[in-house]
């Protein structure tokens, strides 16, 4: 049994330093080394958050519904970037770095988790400058709930890296889905929660919104920011649940995905 344990923590150890390295590796193929090159993957995401956000804030009222106006856009707006980028990045992506699979370590999960994991992290760096920068010039007030909001942080992750686990392996499949990604990813924005809260809607929008696992991670998001001042509606139940079987059939997919994959 300790030989078995050794070789799993060694395998493990192994698959760390590819996605370590299939990292490395996006960073320099997408940005370079010129002007700020690796920065963009933060500086990216912030251009899209900062943007909405003082887009809201000088066309909207400083608070809405008893809320802080730029607090519920960056609240909303990051968690959805993140998705988002998530998204869009997982097109294809086994195809475009199909060579690499011809190294026995590396794997086409490896090559989703590296895209994911980049994505998320870059996401993340800019939500805390854009959210730190709004703390500091008084349009927003720090988090009332830090662990309501880490767990909506964390829910949010696991779902960015679940949709993109299933459109990696589906749009290497099809490419209905490979195409028509992109429409989806607009058509899906009212149902995000990214611009909504949910103690704004009647009960019946409220309950057929609360079925997207999208929606109660913001939902615990804006209720770790907000704390009493607001009501959030979430079910960690659902959103474990709903999650994880999205992740199941995404790795399942994954694991299969190798004989549609065409290297010209």
């Amino acid at each position: 049994m300790r030989g078995i344990g050794q070789r799993l923590r060694a395998s493990f150890q192994i698959q760390i330093r590819v996605i370590g390295a299939l990292m490395m590796r996006e960073l320099h193929t997408r940005f370079g080394r010129e002007n700020l090159g690796y920065l963009w993957i933060v500086g990216e995401p912030i251009l899209f958050c900062a943007g909405v956000a003082i887009a809201w804030t000088a066309i909207r009222p400083a608070h809405d519904h008893g809320l802080q106006t730029t607090a519920v856009v960056v609240t909303g707006y990051v968690p959805l970037t993140m998705w988002r980028h998530c998204l869009m990045s997982s097109i294809r992506a086994f195809e475009a770095n199909g060579s690499l699979l011809y190294h026995r370590q590396v794997t086409p999960l490896d090559i989703i988790a590296a895209r994911s994991a980049l994505e998320i992290m870059g996401t993340l760096m800019a939500g805390l400058i854009v959210a730190s920068g709004a703390i500091l010039i008084g349009y927003m007030e720090p988090p009332k709930d830090i662990g309501l909001l880490y767990a909506g942080i964390l829910f949010q992750c696991a779902f960015s890296f679940a949709t993109a686990l299933l459109v990696a392996a589906l749009s290497q499949r099809s490419e209905l889905v490979e195409k028509s990604v992109g429409v989806f990813s607009y058509l899906s924005l009212p149902f995000s929660g990214a611009f909504s809260i949910c103690a704004w809607l009647p009960e019946r929008a409220r309950n057929l919104m609360l079925w997207s696992p999208s929606v109660n991670n913001i939902e615990m998001i804006r209720g770790g920011q907000f704390g009493d001042t607001m009501h959030p509606y979430y079910s960690m139940t659902y959103d474990a649940y709903a999650t994880s079987i999205m992740i199941m059939i995404g790795l399942s997919l994954t694991l299969r995905v190798r004989k549609f994959i065409r290297v010209e």
